[in-house]
C-alpha cells in the first residue's frame, strides 16, 4: 500500500517532515518511519496484543496507530514538541471513531523522552534516532531500572540505527542482538535496517 492509502485506512495524517532543526543539539528533527519499512519490519517481527510498546520521539503517532491496527497492542508515544503532540491527539480522535478500546490502548505523553517514567508493563521500546547518545543512555538506564523493579522480557527496536546507539548496546552486558532486518538488497547503506536487541537477565 502507498503512504496515502495507509493514511486513509487509519484515518490519520502523519505525512511530512520537520522543517529546520531543534534548537537543542540533543534532539533530532522529526521524520516518520515509512509505511513500506513498517510492513517489512512486521512481516518478520511479531508483536502480541499483550505487548506494551513505547515509541520515543513519536511525532504525529504513525507507529502507534499502525501497531494498534494490526496487533491491538498498547502503544505509548512520547513527544516533547507540542505541535506534534496536538497532531497526535487529533489523529487518535479520528482513528478511534470506529475502533473498540483504541482510546484505552493508545496514549501520548508530552514530555522529554528521558523524563518519561517507564511503566511496569512497558516491554517494547522503539527508536528512530530521535536524540543524542547521551539522552539514549539515560533512557536505557530508566528501562533497566524499571526491569529491576518489575522483571519481564523486554526488547529494543532500532530503525536506521546510529553507530553510537549500536556501539553502546553491543558493549552493554544486559543486551544481545536478537534480530536484524535489512531494508536494502544492495546494502549500499548499512544503516538501512532494523535491529532488535533483547534485554537479558531481567525475566
Amino acid at each position: 500500500m502507498k503512504e496515502k492509502d495507509y493514511e486513509k485506512l487509519l484515518h490519520i495524517n502523519t505525512e511530512g517532515h520537520q522543517q529546520g532543526f531543534h534548537k537543542s543539539l540533543h534532539y533530532h528533527r522529526y521524520e516518520p518511519t515509512p509505511y513500506e519499512y513498517l510492513e517489512l519490519l512486521f512481516s518478520e517481527y511479531t508483536l502480541r496484543s499483550s505487548d506494551h510498546v513505547v515509541d520515543f520521539g513519536c511525532g504525529k503517532g504513525r507507529l502507534n496507530f499502525f501497531i494498534h491496527h494490526f496487533f491491538q497492542a498498547a502503544v505509548t508515544g512520547i513527544e516533547f514538541n507540542e505541535l506534534y503532540y496536538q497532531d497526535a491527539l487529533k489523529n487518535r480522535k479520528d482513528y478511534s471513531c470506529n475502533r473498540i478500546n483504541s482510546m484505552e490502548k493508545i496514549h501520548f505523553q508530552l514530555c522529554k523522552a528521558e523524563e518519561y517514567e517507564i511503566a511496569p508493563l512497558d516491554n517494547r521500546f522503539y527508536f528512530f534516532n530521535p536524540f543524542s547518545i547521551q539522552i539514549f543512555i539515560k533512557i536505557i538506564n530508566n528501562i533497566l531500572y524499571s526491569l529491576e523493579k518489575n522483571k519481564r522480557d523486554a526488547e529494543i527496536i532500532l530503525y536506521y540505527p546510529s553507530d553510537e546507539y549500536c556501539l553502546y548496546l553491543d558493549n552493554h552486558p544486559s543486551f544481545g542482538i536478537k534480530q536484524e532486518i535489512q531494508l536494502s538488497k544492495t546494502r549500499q547503506n548499512d544503516r538501512e535496517k532494523f535491529l532488535i536487541y533483547q534485554v537479558v537477565g531481567y525475566e
